[in-house]
Parts: structure tokens; C-alpha cells; sequence
């Protein structure tokens, strides 16, 4: 089974940390296509000082990823608490941007680094090119810079209206078209939906190979909305987002929590505007939408979902899309 996964964040990594144990009895072939633009942060400092994609993302994912989560890898990660200019990098950001420096390909640097890290899979940026994303709120205003949207979008004057990049057409690499091409199951999310999941949709070449791909498309649903983005959204409004940017309705399946949180984890979100996404079944039976609906909360620090239940109900899915495949 090839499969391509698509976002960026806390949640892509956090999706390719469990279903690399797939591979490769389950997975022959797992690829992660992940967005660059974002602006804040160790990665927006290079970006901005060094002119290179952001290069978090990508350090997230194919620390992830590891064969092997030992020392090597926790280096890789390591941040930097003190030391002019080093506070607040990671190691993994300076040495794939020295990398890239080096081979003058961003490309290079992220393969060098997986071959270094053995990784079970392959990362792809879903642009070399250096983007940023600008958003237009319900109150007419325009805001440029994932960190900045995210900002505004926490004052809840207005809601995210439209979103796109600048520049307009970034070329994707054609390895990532390849893989999508060529997969049999593409996974969109989890991960925040305007800022990880839709800007990777943006780009025209990648957006185009996935709606023509012959891949089932799955969307995993967030376990909470997000302060200033999706307040208020059901799972049914995730997935018209995604299809609202995209110009057509395009995905198959979806994944969804149907455990609330406890009493003390929502009174917690509350103080950040946030709250469950629920399952509105009745809306997604009428967009023809296949559900996978499981009890996946886990709750810590953060209510997200448990990445072995998670991995387990992707192992599920994979078993019916290749059975599928043969019939």
C-alpha cells in the first residue's frame, strides 16, 4: 500500500510517529508532503535572515519518522535555551538550513538529513520556494503570515473568509506530484485545518494531482477546534473548508473522536475559546462521506488523539482500501 500523507504541524508528526510502524508490512511506500510557510518562531528567523523555506515542519517530520528515536535524534531536536543568537533555535533547523547552504538545495538537505536520521519513509516540502500565507477575515481585513493569522484570528473579530499564498503559482516538486499520483491512500490531517492541512492544497500542482489521483482521500478530524479558526466547526465544516479552498469535493473518508473530554480538559479549553469537534453524522451521510467513528481521545497536557488507536484504525483502513483494490 503507498501512502502519502499531507500537512504540517504538531499533527502530521505526530500522525507519521505511529503509522511508520506500518511499514513496511502494512505501508510499502509512505511519503509526507509538508507545508513551509510557516513564519514564527526558529523557522521564521531563518526564513526571513537566510531566505529558505521553513525548515520546523520538516525537522518535526522526519524526526518522526527515525528509525530509531535515540540520541542522534534528540540532538536533532534539541533547542537551544541561551547563547546570542541561539536562544530559541533547534539543532535540526541550523543544520538543515546549513545544509542547504551547502548544496544549495533544499531538496538535498532534507534527503541528506533522512539518510543520516534512517527514516522510514520519505519527506517532501510541498514547495522549495519561499511562501507565505495570507488570509482575508470576514471583517475585510488582510493579514499576511501564518503566525500573524493565527494571531488575529484569536482577537475573534471576524472568521477566516479566504485563504492563499503568496506568490500565487509555487512550483511543487515533482517527486511530491509523483507520490500522489501513485499512492492508493492519501491522508490529509490531523493539524490545524487553515495554517497545516489547506496550504499545502494551495499550491495548484499538488491540489490538481490530488483531486486526479485515484487514491481514497481520508481526513482525520481534529479532537478540538482551534481558538480563532474553527471555532464553532463540526467535522462536516472541516471537510467544506478543505473543499471550499480546493474548488470541489474530493474527499472519500473521514476519522473522528467520539469521546468528549472530561469536565476539567473542557474547562481548560474553554479559557482558549476552544471545544470538541462533533461528529455530525447526518450532515456527512448527505456529503457521501465514509465514517470511521472511534473513541481516540487521549488527554494530557493537550486532548488529542491516542496515536496507537489512531495507528490501529488506519491499519483497519488500509486492510478495506486493499481490499478494494483487488476486487
Amino acid at each position: 500500500m503507498r501512502v502519502v500523507a499531507i500537512g504540517g504541524g504538531t499533527g502530521l508528526s505526530s500522525l507519521l510517529r505511529g503509522i511508520k510502524n506500518l511499514v513496511p508490512d502494512k505501508i510499502s511506500d509512505l511519503s509526507a508532503i509538508v507545508t513551509v510557510s510557516d513564519n514564527g518562531g526558529s523557522s521564521g528567523k531563518l526564513r526571513e535572515e537566510l531566505r529558505i523555506p521553513a525548515p520546523g515542519d520538516i525537522r518535526n517530520c522526519i524526526a518522526a519518522l527515525a528509525e530509531d528515536e535515540d540520541i542522534l535524534t534528540q540532538v536533532f531536536q534539541y533547542r537551544f535555551k541561551k547563547g546570542e543568537g541561539l536562544k530559541g533555535h533547534s539543532f535540526g533547523n541550523l543544520f538543515l538550513t546549513v545544509l542547504t547552504q551547502i548544496t544549495g538545495s533544499f531538496l538535498e538537505a532534507i534527503e541528506t538529513t533522512s539518510d543520516i536520521l534512517k527514516i522510514k519513509g520519505k519527506i517532501i516540502p510541498s514547495t522549495e520556494e519561499e511562501v507565505d500565507l495570507i488570509a482575508r477575515f470576514t471583517d475585510g481585513k488582510v493579514i499576511k503570515g501564518e503566525t500573524q493569522i493565527t494571531e488575529y484570528g484569536k482577537k475573534l473579530v471576524a472568521k477566516i473568509e479566504k485563504i492563499w499564498l503568496e506568490p500565487e503559482f509555487p512550483k511543487a516538486p515533482e517527486e511530491a506530484i509523483e507520490k500522489i499520483e501513485n499512492a492508493d491512500l492519501i491522508i490529509l490531517g490531523p493539524g490545524s485545518l487553515f495554517t497545516s492541512v489547506i496550504p499545502n492544497l494551495l499550491i495548484s500542482e499538488i491540489r490538481n494531482a490530488v483531486i486526479s489521483s485515484k487514491a481514497k482521500k481520508l481526513y482525520i478530524s481534529n479532537v478540538m477546534t482551534q481558538f480563532g479558526e474553527t471555532d464553532n466547526f463540526k467535522v462536516s465544516d472541516h471537510i467544506n473548508a478543505i473543499h471550499k479552498a480546493v474548488g470541489t469535493e474530493f474527499i472519500d473518508m473521514v476519522i473522528a473522536n467520539t469521546r468528549i473530554p472530561s469536565k476539567d480538559t473542557i474547562e481548560k479549553y474553554k479559557k482558549e475559546n476552544a471545544e470538541p469537534v462533533l461528529l455530525d453524522e447526518e450532515n456527512l451521510n448527505k456529503m457521501g462521506i465514509k465514517i470511521f467513528a472511534e473513541q481516540l481521545l487521549e488527554e494530557g497536557k493537550f486532548a488529542r488523539h491516542n496515536p496507537y488507536k489512531l495507528t490501529k484504525l488506519i491499519e483497519n483502513i488500509i486492510d478495506m482500501v486493499q481490499k478494494e483494490v483487488h476486487v
